[in-house]
């Protein structure tokens, strides 16, 4: 099959194309393993907990009494290896539902440290650093502290004990994926031996992961290796594509309950929410989660291999172990952000004609361009790329719902840039 009896393709990339699929292969049917591994753990959690027809219908004003919500959380709990879970539409992106879990935890007097240096940009407001926000942690006396990565862009576990021992910390504190910088991102055997640190050091201590990009990436979750708390965005990995909105906490029972009490209001919690007819695609989301996942791992794999070939860093390189979905491309100009980004689009189901360009976006301080032809309005689990306009000009990518489309998209990303003189191809 040609690609190019869809797609204006030069002939010398599609001829690369080829040999990087063929050099992608051994990687490909490794996380063929990890990916039925992970269906195989849902449909048994789906089976376990007595997911039914009967379930998926829905409620409405206060949502009393709603099975489809219960057994769908007792799946999501299963699914994470935790004891307990919120999954709800009502969160309206992955950083409110962080927002949630860290209010529903922490309280004035108390102290966070972070152990993955400076967070995601978003996050930034919610702590109250770098920024002034209104309503932030900071304004409730919740104080913040970090350990910065060593050179090499890893948890510093030595200066992470010698802080740990300086002072009691109500929360620990790990990003586990990269957001917009070029460090590595944690896999499940890194997370396991911070939380081991923390726990040696003060077992008091609740570690909390964001878990974003990074479910079913592995056959084991944060939750399973230590962690007290993770949370994430069902528009990422664990919706499958197929949730329209949404997110998830999961974690010690007596903490879930803490989050669901700022969810909702003291004293009613979890009890409350109609689900509004979205049980049904919230369910089908994460059933769908785990192949999905697998889909969009693959196209990162391939995205690194062809870039990699073609002269760009990239982190992780394709033959790396990773921890989450994204890939970063260095790109190293801004015309040759805009034309990747400008091809990935062209490359998408939906939008395909609409051309991006840089514009500030709410939460950021650079401009920001973003290629996102998606289903569901800011999707990244669907094909996406974005970046800020600021060197090292890099673009993260991440999502594809199916490789064999999503691959077309990272071709078309380098066609671009060969139209835009930003590449050279043998």
């Amino acid at each position: 099959m040609k690609i190019s009896n869809f797609f204006a393709v030069d002939e010398r990339l599609e001829k690369l194309d080829g040999e990087i699929r063929n050099r992608c292969t051994p990687l490909f049917e490794a996380i063929d393993r990890t990916t039925e591994y992970n269906q195989l753990k849902v449909l048994s959690a789906f089976i376990q907990n007595g997911a039914s027809e009967a379930a998926m219908t829905g409620s409405t004003g206060y949502g009393y009494d709603d099975r489809g919500r219960e057994i769908l959380e007792h799946i999501m709990a299963q699914a994470m290896g935790a004891e307990d879970a919120l999954i709800r539409h009502q969160f309206v992106s992955g950083t409110h539902t962080l927002t949630v879990a860290l209010f529903g935890v922490l309280r004035p007097g108390d102290t966070i440290l972070c152990l993955t240096g400076r967070p995601y940009d978003t996050i930034l407001g919610v702590f109250g650093i770098d920024r002034k926000t209104d309503g932030s942690l900071a304004d409730f006396g919740v104080r913040y502290e970090e350990v910065p990565l060593t050179e090499s862009g890893v948890p510093d576990e030595t200066a992470i004990r010698e802080k740990l021992k300086t002072k009691s910390y109500k929360m620990a504190y790990i990003q586990r994926s990269r957001g917009y910088s070029t460090r590595p991102s944690l896999t499940v055997e890194v997370i396991e031996k911070l939380c081991g640190i923390v726990k040696e050091q003060s077992p008091q201590t609740i570690v909390m992961v964001d878990n974003c990009y990074g479910e079913f990436t592995e056959e084991r979750e944060p939750c399973e290796v230590g962690a007290d708390l993770v949370a994430g965005s069902l528009i990422k990995n664990p919706g499958g594509g197929i949730a329209p909105t949404g997110g998830y906490i999961a974690g010690k029972h007596a903490l879930v309950e803490q989050c669901a009490a700022r969810m909702t209001c003291p004293g009613v919690g979890r009890e409350v929410g109609a689900t509004l007819g979205h049980t049904r695609e919230l369910t089908m989301g994460l059933f769908s989660a785990p192949h999905v996942v697998g889909e969009a791992l693959k196209t990162a794999v391939y995205a690194a291999a062809l870039f990699e070939e073609l002269g760009f860093a990239v982190t992780p390189r394709f033959d790396e172990k990773r921890g989450d979905i994204i890939q970063c491309v260095t790109l190293g100009t801004r015309e040759g952000l805009i034309a990747f980004c400008k091809g990935m689009q062209s490359g998408a189901p939906m939008d395909s004609f609409v051309s991006p360009e840089p514009a500030p976006m709410p939460g950021y301080d650079d401009d920001v361009i973003m290629a996102a032809g998606a289903f569901t309005l800011g999707a990244s689990i669907e094909l996406s790329a974005d970046g800020p306009l600021r060197p090292p000009f890099a673009a993260w990518m991440q999502g594809g719902l199916h490789f064999h489309s999503a691959h077309a998209g990272v071709l078309l990303a380098a066609q671009k840039m060969l139209e835009a003189g930003e590449i050279t191809v043998k």
